[in-house]
């Protein structure tokens, strides 16, 4: 299963990238970038989108792996996190009527 990291990551090395050019390109850290690829930190969506434009990678992928990424993250320790998320579904949908 893919996450926000190993995509940035693939697409880094697929175009035969070093760490310290993207952070130069994209104005991140380098430590902070090797961080996002092994999923010790999650980046802004600011910086989710500084990397689709980068990489040429689908925003719309990336900020749903990114999101899915943060909603696991926090719900990854709960007994009941398949029933919060069926919840959560359902305000979303709520909300959007």
């Amino acid at each position: 299963m893919s996450n926000f990291g190993d995509l940035i990551r693939i697409a880094r090395e697929e175009k035969g990238l070093f760490l310290r050019q993207v952070a130069a390109e994209l104005d991140i850290d380098q430590a902070i970038i090797s961080k996002f690829e092994r999923n010790e930190r999650k980046p802004t969506k600011e910086q989710v989108l500084k990397f689709a434009k980068f990489y040429k990678l689908d925003k719309e992928t990336l900020l749903v792996e990114w999101l899915s990424d943060k909603v696991a993250y926090d719900l990854q320790d709960e007994n009941l996190a398949d029933k919060v998320l069926k919840a959560a579904e359902q305000k979303i949908k709520y909300k959007k009527k």
